[in-house]
């Protein structure tokens, strides 16, 4: 079951009202999107954006059941664009623009695309069929020097090169295919199931270029919020967050959390993956 992680955080950092308009660029399955319709109303609208075709049809679905399809404008589409996407719908005066950065549950649990080493799947772990490659491409045909860079500055893995190597000579003698083969060489390697998730957290990372496309987007999502308006960001790893720390320093902007939101411990009995969630929200200057 899909539940959006700090979500009634989210609402009062973004200070929802009626009739305004606010941009979900990671709608995933709807959460942060519906919960704000249900506030927003009954002119307010939501511009929802995700990679994956298949959650933008599914958020499409539940908002025309719960009435409010006619205030969604639903893009499947990369929130890098975010610039061209408001430009094509016209979709102007954004009072606020939420991202949760996290990977859902049903890609961990349904999506049948190798993002956990706890299964055995295709290594393909891309967001989208169009992002070009895949997990499977990376270990199978790059350069061992260029599996150390991701694994180091991505997994933030100490024996990033000793994994390296071994995923080097193991394909040699036949390709890695699923990801329990993968997470079996790494525990070979380094003896921790911990190393693993850093291992296939790298991957996804270099596979979707998540770093670049938040350190991207973060300027052009400030720049579309009207002055006064609200920008929340969830991350879910160290890496994100030094990126949402940074821009939020440079911006000059309000800065509404001077240490980072983390959930509630009833939050976390209901949902566990939430627990390296930080939301980090600011107001643009009124200029």
């Amino acid at each position: 079951m899909h539940v959006p992680v700090l979500k009634e955080e989210v609402l009062r950092f973004l200070d929802i009202k009626p009739n305004k308009n606010f941009i979900d660029c990671t709608a995933g399955e709807g959460g942060h999107t519906l919960a704000i319709l249900g506030l927003n109303g009954p002119k307010g609208r939501v511009l929802a954006i995700d990679r994956d075709v298949r959650n933008i049809s599914l958020v499409k679905e539940k908002a025309k059941e719960m009435g409010f399809g006619n205030r969604l404008v639903a893009v499947n589409g990369n929130y890098i664009d975010i610039e061209s996407i408001v430009e094509r719908y016209n979709f102007r005066d954004v009072s606020g623009i939420v991202f949760d950065l996290g990977l859902s549950s049903w890609h961990i649990d349904e999506s049948g695309r190798g993002f956990t080493f706890t299964k055995n799947e295709f290594l393909d772990m891309r967001y989208s069929a169009n992002n070009g490659i895949t997990a499977w491409e990376i270990v199978n045909y790059w350069p061992e020097e260029d599996i150390v860079f991701i694994l180091l500055n991505y997994g933030e893995e100490n024996m990033a090169r000793k994994i390296a190597k071994d995923i080097v000579a193991i394909r040699k003698v036949k390709k890695i295919d699923k990801s329990n083969e993968l997470s079996e060489i790494v525990y070979r390697v380094t003896k921790s199931r911990k190393a693993s998730a850093r291992v296939f957290q790298a991957l996804r990372i270099a596979v979707n270029d998540e770093l670049e496309n938040v350190s991207t987007v973060l300027p052009l999502a400030f720049n579309i919020i009207k002055p006064g308006g609200r920008l929340a960001v969830i991350s879910f790893h160290s890496l994100e967050d030094r990126i949402v720390k940074k821009f939020f320093k440079d911006s000059k902007a309000n800065i509404l959390t001077k240490k980072p939101i983390i959930p509630s411990v009833e939050e976390l009995k209901i949902n566990p993956r939430s627990r390296s969630a930080k939301l980090r929200a600011l107001i643009k200057p009124k200029q």
